[in-house]
């Protein structure tokens, strides 16, 4: 038989599917994959089942309903004084993932470069690769994850169309700040490039303020920045995202939606609008919540033996296990630790699309109840020492 397209076949089941398989065999603790243990806002839930019974449940507009590309356009002048044009300049997705797949697809061409920035989420370069694009990494530098300023202004060419910009950062929890972000603007503009923004932790950050690379001078038609209502309302399986664009980029973005699912449930549209009116304690208290619970584990983590990194936003945080003793790389760690203290976490090596990436470092999750955070620690402090000898 003729064989299967060749960077689908090729690619690897994924460490989260492994890691996650491997937790329910122990059963352990999934600190792995980042999903609250918890469900958002009751009064959206309410919203969106109402929504099913209102007579309105066949196709939505393309581009989204109504209620929500006006909501998107609200929240954009709220939190970041961005005017936005909801009938010409919102589209909503399903989910942020699709939202990458559709503004890649909409900008790039066979042999286009990519500047993405290491360690990555890992859709993005498969998503590039399947476009014929080319991507170009770059290594932030932890335990700051600083911007290689020289690195990043080598990766720009002539054949730059793109720069792929997360932040607050999967996995990292690193959020870039003015000064960085107006180096990747300055680059963006000299090499009439675009950027596609993953800004779907924008309500979780702890201290570190995040701006949006859109709002900085001459990025306005430059920038597509994506939102999640998964993560700003702890509902990941609604699965909504929506798309911040200006008119001249977000009509060829929706020809690449309509290919890719042509729209998006009705009711959790209806739903997540109302959400993106909440009062803005809302978005705070949701930000000061998770704080506490990065706090919690991080603190945990230090006591039983980890370096833990910084972090200043999403629901992440990076330890450096060199200190505990363990003998092996990040994923002999993440195996060993899921075996022998019933915890598991992601290794960060999985997050590099190049060769010789970082082997000390594993990624936790801490979107979970404070209760389930505490007990992980427990685990590890039990096991850790048996941990030292494999």
């Amino acid at each position: 038989m003729k064989p299967l397209n060749s960077l689908l076949s090729g690619l690897p089941t994924t460490i989260f599917t492994v890691m996650s398989a491997l937790a329910v065999r122990h059963d352990a603790i999934n600190l792995g994959q980042g999903f609250p243990d918890t469900e958002g806002p009751a009064d959206l839930i309410e919203a969106a089942a109402a929504a099913l019974r209102d007579g309105r449940n066949q196709y939505p507009p393309l581009t989204g309903v109504p209620e929500l590309r006006e909501a998107v356009a609200r929240a954009n002048a709220r939190f970041y004084d961005l005017a936005i044009d909801p009938a010409r300049e919102v589209i909503v997705t399903s989910g942020a993932t699709e939202a990458l797949a559709a503004s890649l697809m909409a900008l790039l061409d066979p042999g286009d470069e990519v500047v993405v920035l290491e360690p990555l989420y890992d859709t993005y370069v498969p998503m590039i690769r399947a476009l014929g694009a080319i991507p170009r990494p770059v290594r932030l530098t932890p335990p700051h994850w600083s911007l290689p300023r020289a690195e990043l202004e080598a990766a720009f060419g002539p054949r730059t169309k793109a720069i792929l910009l997360n932040s607050p950062m999967n996995p990292t929890g690193k959020v870039f700040n003015r000064d960085e972000l107006a180096v990747i603007a300055e680059l963006v503009a000299r090499h009439d490039a675009y950027a596609i923004c993953d800004e779907v932790y924008e309500h979780l950050t702890f201290g570190a303020r995040h701006i949006p690379l859109m709002t900085l001078p001459d990025m306005r038609e430059r920038c597509l920045r994506i939102g999640s209502a998964g993560k700003s309302f702890s509902l990941t399986g609604w699965k909504v995202g929506y798309i911040t664009a200006p008119a001249s980029l977000a009509g060829c973005v929706a020809k690449a939606h309509q290919l890719l699912t042509f729209t998006t449930a009705p009711n959790l549209q209806r739903a997540v609008a109302m959400g993106l009116d909440k009062e803005t304690d809302y978005f705070a208290t949701l930000a000061s919540d998770m704080r506490a619970k990065r706090d919690l584990l991080s603190e945990g983590l230090r006591g039983v033996g980890f370096d833990v990194l910084p972090c200043d936003g999403s629901y992440f945080v990076v330890a450096d296990i060199r200190p505990t003793g363990f003998a092996g790389d990040d994923v002999a760690f993440c195996r060993a630790m899921t075996e022998r203290c019933r915890v598991t976490a992601i290794p960060v090596s999985a997050f590099y699309s190049t060769a010789e990436a970082p082997g000390h470092l594993v990624r936790f999750a801490f979107c979970k109840r404070e209760g389930v955070l505490t007990e992980a620690v427990a685990r590890l402090r039990a096991g850790l020492p048996d941990l030292r000898g494999a």
